[in-house]
């Protein structure tokens, strides 16, 4: 166990009291802690991979649990926003949704021994997930502003990453798999 992969243990911990601050604390105080835990587990998911590249700690562990962190605290984050009614749940089924379409398409690739690394484009989805959930929470204790509609404006976004990055996936990785399999039944 190095720092990295603790930080990324420490997001994967984060969900359950984000989800519990969120649905079961009283306004304001369940925006501002609910905004604390998801900054902190936001935070985590920066650190450890600039701490695994520059320590050179970059281990299979990591590089295994940090995906499924990301998913685990953008899904809670998102899942819970839609049961205060501040995102609409069609909207985050596209988004949750993705996420467990891609892990497939790593997983598949996975057994057939390819890797897939985090491409750009699912960076900035990253990126666009944690700033539209951060304003979406502060947005449930001011609907009246700016925050809110910079909110919904960054929901829009994430949707059409989302959707955009799954293709991008797709179109450069379902090939290879696919030659694979072929190359795999022909010996």
């Amino acid at each position: 166990m190095n720092l990295p992969n603790a930080l990324t243990l420490s997001r994967i911990f984060l969900v359950p009291p984000l989800v519990g601050v969120l649905l079961t604390t009283t306004p304001p105080a369940r925006e501002f802690w609910g905004l604390i835990v998801f900054a902190t587990a936001a935070t985590t998911d920066y650190f450890d991979g600039y701490l695994a590249r520059k320590r050179s700690q970059i281990t299979t562990l990591g590089q295994l649990l940090d995906p499924v962190a990301d998913k685990l605290l953008i899904s809670a984050a998102f899942i819970s926003l839609v049961q205060l009614g501040i995102a609409p749940a069609w909207m985050v089924i596209i988004i949750v949704g993705r996420e467990f379409v891609v892990t497939g398409l790593r997983s598949v690739a996975s057994v057939r021994g390819i890797t897939i690394p985090a491409l750009r484009l699912g960076k900035y989805k990253m990126v666009a997930q944690v700033a539209c959930a951060g304003c979406l929470i502060l947005a449930n204790r001011f609907p009246d502003t700016y925050i809110f509609l910079a909110g919904q404006i960054l929901l829009w976004i994430v949707v059409f990453l989302a959707l955009l990055s799954m293709v991008q996936y797709f179109r450069r990785y379902w090939g290879p798999i696919q030659r694979h399999v072929t190359t795999s039944q022909d010996n």
